[in-house]
């Protein structure tokens, strides 16, 4: 069923889009020494948005972006970019809980945005 859903989702509610800009926006932060661990973020939203479903988020508190310097990166993330794509995830997926079969995309694009708000700090964990 996940492989079933995930294909759908790919296809219908904008998984492969969402990789892309994923992918382009970690590829344009990685140019920079300072972008890199926010284009690694990004590669791992990437990862979450292709295939979400099977998947779940959890804090990872031995990961490097926990604790304090976590704290920072997330703050640097959230004001630049984070409410953004946060706002995006909300409005996609208030757009597809209209209609019911579109309820299981929108509960990932709200996944989604909640890692969009502090992606530092978490891990994807397969369920």
């Amino acid at each position: 069923m996940t492989f079933i859903l995930n294909v759908l989702w790919i296809v219908f509610g904008g998984g492969f889009v969402i990789w892309l800009e994923y992918v382009w926006g970690g590829l344009v932060l990685c140019l920079t020494i300072v972008g890199i661990p926010f284009g690694v973020q990004c590669f791992k939203i990437a990862g979450l948005g292709l295939l979400p479903f099977g998947k779940d988020i959890e804090a990872d508190p031995d990961s490097a972006g926990a604790g304090l310097l976590g704290a920072i990166l997330n703050l640097v993330w959230l004001l630049c970019a984070g409410i953004w794509i946060f706002i995006s995830h909300i409005a996609l997926a208030a757009a597809l809980a209209v209609t019911i079969i579109g309820i299981p995309f929108a509960l990932q694009h709200l996944k989604l945005a909640v890692l969009a708000l502090a992606p530092f700090g978490k891990t994807v964990v397969r369920l």
